[in-house]
């Protein structure tokens, strides 16, 4: 294993999941409490818009990680999650059915309470980008 794919593996963030929303797996990134916590007091209440970019990062070797950035318009916040493909493509197949993203904390209760949902504006854009993970988690000979 490379010394490169070691420091990528060290920083994926741990909170990746899916939950079941009005009976659509949903993709879900957990924060911890604190970090949730403040970022939604710093935009409950008002009219925003979240940017969501996927940065696919590949080796060629079949290894691939997505670093997630949402900027938010309000708040001055900008997130960067990386999320290791190869373990986690359920996410990125949920993120292209739903063109929906959660943000919660440990504390929440998926689908009831203390969940942001974000839609995506362009959901054509997580399709592109999940069939280019899948395109590149099949090592090239």
């Amino acid at each position: 294993m490379s010394d490169e794919l070691k420091e990528f593996l060290k920083k994926v963030h741990p909170g990746i999941t899916t939950f079941d929303f009005d009976g659509k797996q949903t993709p879900c990134i957990e924060l911890d409490e604190k970090k949730y916590d403040e970022m939604i007091s710093k935009v409950a209440g008002q009219s925003l818009s979240i940017n969501t970019d996927l940065n696919i990062l590949q080796d060629g070797l079949g290894n691939v990680f997505v670093e997630i950035t949402l900027t938010f318009s309000k708040g001055n916040i900008v997130e960067k999650f990386l999320v290791n493909a190869n373990t986690d493509l359920e996410f990125f197949e949920s993120l292209a059915k739903t063109s929906m993203l959660a943000l919660s904390s440990p504390k929440s209760n998926y689908g009831k309470d203390n969940v942001f949902m974000i839609q995506l504006p362009r959901p054509e854009k997580a399709q592109d980008a999940l069939d280019i993970i899948k395109d590149a988690l099949i090592p090239k000979n």
